[in-house]
């Protein structure tokens, strides 16, 4: 798939509606920042939005990939199977989000209890230093977890081939910031 002849397309259909693409943006609900980078071809609209512009601009979703107009058209069946996708996209992406709520949910209850640990003055055994330590460095962790998800990050590092070299490399990178936190605080 060439990206940039995609683009290129989506602006031809685009210009052929008489949008701008601030309207073509408010349509559907995003930035027209994010038109534009569909039409410069350094960004892609994900299957279900692809799907959304097929049937707006009534042509195939074939055409749309492919960045040219085709004779023939979708006919149901494939359309039927693009939806199945689509619908399995989002309930994936659902599950998905709902793991990082119950991440950050975990960590935010982690977070308080270390607060109250703090403001109490209850972490004054070794033991109960390190229970507060271990909070801090949980939240920590959910914190980071929900910004590598959130940001894309994640689907990045799984979808490349060297996977295992990037996730030591981000193990790496925790637990240095663990230990600087650690180092902070027993300092502070």
């Amino acid at each position: 798939m060439d990206q940039k002849k995609t683009g290129y397309f989506l602006k031809q259909l685009r210009n052929e509606k008489k949008l701008t693409q601030e309207q073509l943006a408010e349509k559907f609900q995003i930035t027209s920042r994010t038109v534009s980078r569909w039409e410069t071809g350094s960004n892609m609209p994900d299957i279900s939005m692809l799907l959304e512009l097929a049937d707006f601009y009534e042509v195939d979703i074939r055409e749309i990939i492919d960045g040219e107009r085709k004779s023939e058209q979708m006919n149901e069946e494939l359309k039927e199977t693009v939806i199945k996708v689509t619908d399995y996209t989002e309930t994936n992406n659902a599950r998905l989000l709902k793991r990082v709520r119950i991440i950050g949910i975990t960590g935010v209850i982690t977070i308080l209890i270390a607060m109250v640990m703090d403001a109490g003055g209850l972490a004054v055994s070794p033991f109960w230093e390190s229970v507060k330590r271990d909070l801090y460095a949980w939240t920590l962790g959910t914190l980071i977890a929900n910004i590598l998800y959130t940001t894309g990050w994640l689907k990045r590092i799984s979808e490349k081939k060297d996977v295992s070299r990037k996730m030591r490399i981000s193990g790496v990178v925790c637990a240095v910031i663990v230990i600087i936190s650690l180092v902070l605080q027993a300092v502070l």
